[in-house]
């Protein structure tokens, strides 16, 4: 089933396309975000299930993270792969999944998300800095289920 219309807009979605690609100037980190109307899951673990079927643990460093959105259910969650686990305190999304939901509140889903992923850059640049180097592993790209 196809993602409500409602949710964003096409400018919508180049605007968090633009978020990852701007926060990835910050970071070899990976950052993808997936939406979808419903899951039968709890948000966590339906979005552990959506980071391995988009591969996202496939990356060099294991460090990518998932920015799950389930829009009927009025869920959200983070995910950050392994490498991103084993490197920061175990309440390092915290701070940026309250930020993200704050906006869900007030229906300023986009500015959430945005202002999530740019969060994240920031907060992955101290373990995991943008090198010459690196390449893009993951698109970025909005994934729908």
């Amino acid at each position: 089933m196809p993602v409500t219309n409602d949710f964003i807009t096409a400018a919508d979605e180049q605007a968090i396309v633009a978020a990852i690609q701007q926060a990835e100037k910050n970071t070899s980190g990976e950052i993808r975000v997936h939406i979808e109307n419903t899951s039968e899951k709890p948000p966590l673990e339906r979005a552990k299930e959506v980071f391995h079927f988009l591969d996202m643990h496939k990356t060099a460093a294991r460090n990518g993270v998932l920015f799950y959105v389930a829009v009927k259910d009025r869920s959200f969650a983070i995910v950050g792969d392994e490498g991103i686990d084993k490197a920061v305190e175990p309440d390092f999304w915290d701070c940026t999944k309250d930020v993200v939901i704050e906006h869900f509140k007030e229906g300023r889903f986009v500015q959430g998300l945005t202002e999530g992923i740019l969060r994240a850059g920031e907060r992955l640049k101290t373990y995991f800095p943008y090198a010459d180097d690196d390449k893009n592993e993951l698109p970025d790209t909005i994934s729908r289920g």
